[in-house]
């Protein structure tokens, strides 16, 4: 890991106008905060590979150009993992369930069913808990709109991150909603978003879900994982969930307490 520094930004940057979308996506900054990135990403903490390529593309004007050294960078990078990786004498039985350079956990909950409901997510980069988010808050939602809205919410922060040349693995707790965006919504799709029965529950949802997975899947892994099965990232996005209808955050935003995933774990499960 390494800090932001103004020597890194020059590095980076020649003029305060300089800064192309792909770095401000590195430094996790806005775009409509560009004028002010300088003083958002001081003193932030970045990847060898997110320092690297931030330098490694600045002043390339052209976007084709920036995305062709990204994703010759991640080939790179993935190239010399492999390289390097020790032999496996067995598979061992550890449940980390991280599969790239970020893993995303997501969740949703309701209590009762139906009822109050949110939706909360833990990034993790390589082994180490990055990031919690929350919020979707739905005074009388459903399991199933908080589990789809966490979806939504995962698959954009997987764009940025693909974009940005990571490895991105998402880890979803639902079969329903990897099964609406990964398989039914090509029928429904093909339907006029009809099916035979009845109408299509959670539409307006399920369609953005489904148009953002086909926009990244090729770049962006997604899997079902089980529920409650002591995967350290399902259980911290169940609490997250649960926080969520705690606080009623309807926005959907990062957690800035400190992160003590001892004391986190202890919270109320849903």
């Amino acid at each position: 890991m390494q800090i932001v520094t103004e020597d890194l930004l020059n590095l980076g940057v020649k003029g305060n106008d300089d800064i192309n979308e792909q770095q401000l996506i590195l430094l996790d900054v806005k775009e409509e905060m560009k004028s002010q990135f300088r003083e958002l990403a001081l003193g932030k903490e970045l990847s060898d590979a997110r320092a690297e390529l931030f330098v490694l593309i600045g002043g390339i004007k052209a976007k084709v150009a920036r995305e062709r050294i990204i994703k010759n960078y991640k080939a790179l990078q993935k190239f010399r993992k492999e390289l390097n990786a020790p032999m496996k004498e067995e598979a061992q039985e550890v449940q980390t369930a991280q599969n790239g350079d970020v893993t995303i956990y997501c969740d949703g909950g309701c209590t009762p069913n139906p009822g109050k409901a949110g939706s909360g997510v833990a990034i993790y980069r390589g082994e180490e808990l990055s990031e919690l988010w929350y919020g979707l808050y739905e005074p009388m939602g459903t399991n199933n709109t908080a589990e789809l809205g966490a979806l939504y919410e995962s698959l954009l922060i997987a764009k940025r991150e693909a974009n940005a040349g990571n490895n991105v693995s998402i880890k979803c707790d639902s079969m329903y909603s990897i099964d609406c965006i990964s398989k039914w919504a090509i029928s429904w799709e093909k339907k006029g978003w009809t099916k035979k029965g009845g109408e299509i529950k959670n539409l307006d949802i399920i369609k953005k879900a489904y148009y953002l997975y086909n926009e990244i899947k090729h770049n962006v892994k997604l899997s079902h994982i089980k529920a409650h099965a002591g995967y350290e990232g399902n259980e911290l996005a169940d609490r997250m969930t649960m926080y969520a209808i705690d606080t009623q955050e309807s926005a959907f935003v990062k957690y800035s307490e400190p992160i003590d995933i001892n004391a986190l774990l202890k919270m109320r499960a849903g």
